[in-house]
């Protein structure tokens, strides 16, 4: 900008303190006073004497500033948030700051900065807090006014402009929008397993005069068939879902496309219910007292989750010493109650060191079997009875069992139990602390011996836990639905006493007991997937030790996409890629089938994807700025840039088809030059002068 010089201010340096030249004044107004009472001549010109000596005393000074102007400064706000993604905005968001850049380049009195509001966590579009901290950058007396290309959906509005300058905003539209959105108003995060869980939905026309009466809600889960109901629209609809299962349940909802909406993105929502089990029902039957049987209760107890249900037969039917009954501080064993009436309530059956002793008639056991055919759990821990002749391996139990014992199946000595190459692979033994290494046969356990065992023939399912010498101390089988593990030996308890160090018969046991529950996480084959962070992170655990494979992973759009998986441990192989897209991902590896929601990243941004100016309108016309939509309605068309002028601070900043940005007029000084007005070389004679004038005026 080029200098100039102006008039600053009017400056009076006195040549005589002010006391005394006020004294003058006075003076010289008594003098003239009188010769005015005494009609003397030449009153007037004696007066504008004084008057001109008294201002050469007060020293007039003219001040003059060179003066540099400073270009305004104008901000220029792109909103890129996920809403501006819809369509066509970015595009035309793009066009117009494009034009309004080159428009004001050519501008000489104006500096257009540029501000890009991006995406960022959970709280919708923060346009206003993004502006506050670019005008920390900026002085007030030079800013023009804040140009804003949005789509209006902005959730930080101020009750004032930014800055106190006009606020143009450019919405990227033809005009106002309509949207239909699906709004998840209530959803459990977990769900117990056999009972039903309630969502609270609403189907919402935003933008419509007059909406329609309903509309399909279509309604699938974990990849099912879907299922469609109709319900009204803006009205809340509850949906009833039974949890069949424990673990994570996706939901998918959709609702059917409004004619005209702007987009079909928040038509859907997701929603995850983990499924959990309520109090978990254990019977546990010790068949007689022994040192082991205390970890069992010890450990069941310590559950919060485990509802136990504990009998020790501590008078067996073959012990007759001659008592009364009504003598005998026992109870009768329930046997009817337990094995017929309420088998089906338990989840667990555990039978420790139990025989048959003709407690249980045939009809009972058979029970116990058939329990486990359909579902149920059972936990074998065996000792020498399992060898002898009331062993259960002789009843209709035995058909479950993942093996029956040998001849000679008591084993007594010395032996560490060590985890199989198959365990080390399996959720209920890897990682278990003092496990032998893995893939080293020949590394010893860092926990506690062992003394006896049963020695097993017809071994079926997995063996998890062996000797040194291969042979099996831990059994897991499925057997129809239900699922059977077999300890060999009785000497766990050893740990519980710390026996050499102790081992994790703890961790161990109740890894046993939450896999025949079915426990997801404990499955040994099994794929998972779950969306955090943005991204989809996929498990597969194998008991096969064939090297990772490879997965599909289908997005919310229905696109296919390879993933390779890689060994992370043994047993599990993992892989993970972007998961942007709001919905549910599909991954798939031939044989099993995981679902996972992703949620968007910023709901607020989804909540209402229409372009409006309803919400920014009152704020821009009281700064004396306004709205202006950019669309044309004409795919790929460019946008209707409206006209960039100046214009003055008392004046309007916004017209029918122009925005303005003010003129600020700052300005840095770069000098000053101070002038007398009445120097001495010009008074004195002037002075002289009018008295000369006033003794010719007083003698004639």
């Amino acid at each position: 900008m080029h200098p100039e010089e102006v008039f600053a201010a009017l400056r009076f340096e006195p040549l005589l303190p002010a006391w005394l030249l006020v004294g003058l004044a006075v003076l010289a107004v008594v003098v003239v006073t009188l010769g005015a009472v005494r009609r003397a001549r030449g009153v007037a010109w004696r007066l504008a004497a004084f008057g001109v000596l008294l201002l050469w005393l007060a020293g007039p000074r003219i001040v003059q500033e060179r003066r540099e102007s400073l270009p305004d400064v104008g901000l220029l706000v792109v909103d890129q948030t996920a809403s501006m993604q819809v369509g066509e905005r970015s595009r035309l968001a793009e066009a117009v700051r494009a034009a309004l850049t080159q428009r004001a380049a050519g501008l000489s009195d104006l500096e257009l900065r540029t501000l890009t509001v991006p995406e960022g966590g959970d709280a919708g579009t923060r346009l206003f807090g993004a502006i506050d901290r670019a005008l920390a950058d900026i002085p007030r007396s030079r800013l023009a006014g804040t140009i804003a290309i949005t789509d209006g959906q902005v959730h930080d509005i101020p009750e004032t402009p930014p800055g106190g300058a006009p606020l143009n905003v450019l919405i990227p539209a033809k005009g106002e929008e309509i949207d239909r959105r699906l709004r998840v108003i209530e959803a459990p995060g977990y769900g117990i397993v056999g009972k039903t869980v309630t969502l609270r939905v609403a189907v919402e026309d935003l933008g419509v005069a007059h909406p329609a009466a309903s509309a399909d809600l279509t309604i699938r889960r974990d990849g099912e068939p879907p299922r469609v109901e109709r319900v009204p629209v803006g009205a809340e609809q509850l949906i009833e879902l039974p949890i069949t299962r424990a673990g994570p349940t996706v939901v998918e909802l959709s609702a059917s496309a409004l004619p005209g909406e702007v987009s079909a993105i928040n038509n859907r929502a997701v929603v995850e219910i983990n499924g959990v089990r309520d109090r978990l029902r254990v019977l546990l039957i010790s068949g007689e007292p022994h040192p082991g049987e205390r970890t069992w209760r010890r450990l069941l107890k310590a559950d919060p989750s485990v509802d136990l249900v504990h009998f020790t037969i501590l008078r067996p039917p073959e012990k007759d010493d001659l008592t009364p009954l009504n003598e005998l501080a026992l109870i009768a064993f329930p046997v009817r109650e337990l094995f017929l009436d309420k088998i089906h309530e338990f989840d667990l059956i555990i039978l420790d060191r139990f025989q048959n002793r003709g407690l249980l008639p045939m009809p009972y056991i058979a029970n116990i079997a058939e329990h486990v055919r359909e579902g149920g759990a059972l936990l074998l821990s065996v000792g020498p009875e399992f060898s002898g002749a009331s062993s259960l391996a002789a009843t209709p139990i035995g058909q479950v069992l993942p093996g029956v014992p040998a001849s000679n199946a008591v084993i007594e000595g010395q032996f560490w139990p060590r985890v199989t190459d198959l365990g080390q692979r399996h959720p209920v033994t890897e990682g278990l602390t003092g496990a032998n290494p893995p893939g080293n046969p020949n590394g010893s356990p860092g926990w506690g011996s062992w003394y006896r065992r049963i020695q097993p023939a017809d071994v079926r399912g997995e063996v998890l836990l062996g000797t040194r010498d291969s042979q099996p101390l831990l059994l897991l089988d499925r057997v129809g639905k239900g699922r059977v593990a077999l300890l060999l030996s009785d000497q766990i308890w050893l740990w519980s006493r710390g026996h050499e160090g102790g081992g994790p018969q703890a961790e161990l046991l109740r890894r046993v007991a939450h896999w025949l529950m079915q426990e997801p996480d404990l499955e040994e084959n099994a794929l998972t997937a779950h969306v955090a962070d943005g991204r989809l992170a996929v498990e597969q655990r194998s008991s096969d030790p064939s090297p990772a494979g490879r997965v599909t992973v289908t997005d919310p759009d229905g696109q296919p996409h390879t993933l390779e998986l890689s060994q992370a441990s043994p047993g599990r192989a993992t892989a993970s890629l972007p998961a942007n897209a709001p919905g549910v991902w599909q991954v798939s590896d031939g044989s099993r089938t995981a679902f996972t929601a992703a949620g968007a990243a910023n709901p607020l941004e989804l909540a209402d994807l229409r372009a409006t100016a309803t919400l920014l309108r009152q704020l821009a016309r009281g700064s004396g700025g306004g709205v202006h939509f950019i669309g044309t309605g004409t795919p790929g068309a460019p946008p209707d840039v409206p006209e960039l002028r100046r214009t003055e601070p008392d004046r309007p900043a916004n017209g029918s088809s122009w925005i303005g940005l003010q003129r600020r007029h700052d300005h840095v000084v770069t000098g000053i030059a101070s002038l007398a007005l009445l120097p001495a070389w010009a008074a004195l004679p002037m002075m002289l002068g009018l008295m000369i004038l006033a003794w010719r005026r007083e003698g004639t």
